[in-house]
């Protein structure tokens, strides 16, 4: 296993949309495997392929406390169910120390494939439905940063690259 780089914002490959994955084999389970070491290590609870510069529908999350709930969803559907929404203070993990109220959908479903291409769905709710629909953006190549005003996400794009710039000269 293995900790894979992240993709920081504004970094024009996080805009790419994911394809879907065809076949769950040995090399999509190691992936996984790989996204969940990526995700403990940043400390994190949800982390798409995507951010890991791999442009397929995989998404991995684990929103407990201790790191005993890991979830896969491949090839992620999400529905809707009502009109009813929510508002939650989102941080990312392309986006380093930045959190931003966002507000989405509170009832949800979503259907996907676990780590063994078997089919599932589910309703979840809260911090869950928050994550799924987060990390279910960045496989459609878009950030919570697009749901904020272009001003704070032109302040935060600023911040971002100056700070690049900063651990760039600081590895020179």
């Amino acid at each position: 296993m293995a900790v894979l780089e992240i993709l920081e914002f504004p970094d024009p490959r996080l805009r790419t949309v994911a394809k879907p994955v065809k076949t769950v084999d040995d090399r999509i389970r190691k992936l996984i495997d790989d996204m969940f070491d990526t995700m403990y290590e940043a400390p994190g609870i949800g982390l798409a392929a995507s951010q890991v510069n791999v442009h397929e529908q995989i998404v991995v999350i684990d929103t407990s406390e201790d790191r005993s709930e890991p979830l896969v969803f491949i090839n992620p559907e999400i529905s809707v169910l009502d009109h009813d929404t929510f508002q939650y203070d989102e941080g990312c993990l392309s986006v380093p120390g930045f959190y931003e109220t966002v507000e989405r959908p509170q009832h949800i479903r979503v259907k996907a494939l676990d780590r063994n291409g078997d089919a599932f769905e589910m309703t979840p709710e809260g911090l869950l439905a928050v994550c799924i629909q987060h990390e279910n953006d960045h496989l459609l190549g878009k950030l919570f940063v697009d749901y904020i005003s272009p001003l704070k996400r032109n302040r935060i794009r600023g911040k971002m690259v100056k700070l690049q710039k900063q651990k760039a000269a600081d590895k020179a």
